[in-house]
């Protein structure tokens, strides 16, 4: 099942990496286990960010997570953690988008000074409950879901079609059998009138 875990956006220093604001759907976890989840995935996001260079992606398999990161020229970062059907392409779309929104409603000022996690961006909890189906959220994702249904009814069309060209050429053939047994009975019975002629 397609499942997106945690979306984050971090500000990447030349030696450490601050998470700015990120949001997670812990949903599919034990109760229990969440907060440690939720802890993993702020480290992992660090870590990532901190080994990438700018103007960068990468996507990351860590067990059955992938882990997709952008970080741009201004350091400004986005780390998207989802499993291993998630779709790379829209992953990276989604990074693009939210950090061009971040980018457009946090001043750059408040990126280096924001206290870790403190940085209001409620929009953030909207991608994550939107791109949990990418296949409603982006219309490439959309489109191409379209036409991998519509290739299936095709391959399913043309079966049938070949199914019933078969059995068409199984009667074509019965027919020709017919059309013998035809000619044969018509010549027994021209054969069997021709003795007795009525006067």
């Amino acid at each position: 099942m397609v499942k997106l875990y945690s979306l984050a956006v971090l500000y990447k220093f030349p030696s450490k990496a601050v998470v700015l604001k990120s949001v997670h759907d812990l949903s599919s976890f034990g109760f229990f286990h969440r907060s440690s989840v939720q802890d993993f995935m702020a480290f992992t996001s660090k870590v990532i960010t901190e080994r990438t260079e700018p103007c960068s992606r990468s996507s990351v398999r860590e067990q059955e997570y992938l882990c997709h990161v952008y970080v741009r020229s201004d350091n400004l970062t986005g780390v998207l953690i989802s499993d291993h059907e998630y779709p790379h392409r829209v992953a990276h779309t989604l990074l693009n988008k939210v950090l061009d929104d971040f980018a457009a409603k946090v001043p750059q000022s408040q990126w280096t000074t924001a206290i870790e996690g403190a940085v209001a961006f409620p929009e953030l909890q909207d991608y994550l409950s939107k791109y949990q189906n990418p296949r409603q959220a982006d219309a490439m994702t959309k489109i191409q879901g379209d036409l991998d249904e519509t290739k299936i009814i095709l391959h399913n069309t043309i079966e049938a079609v070949l199914q019933r060209g078969e059995k068409l050429d199984d009667l074509v053939a019965k027919s020709e059998d017919l059309t013998l047994q035809s000619k044969a009975f018509y010549k027994t019975a021209k054969k069997t009138n021709s003795c007795c002629v009525i006067l």
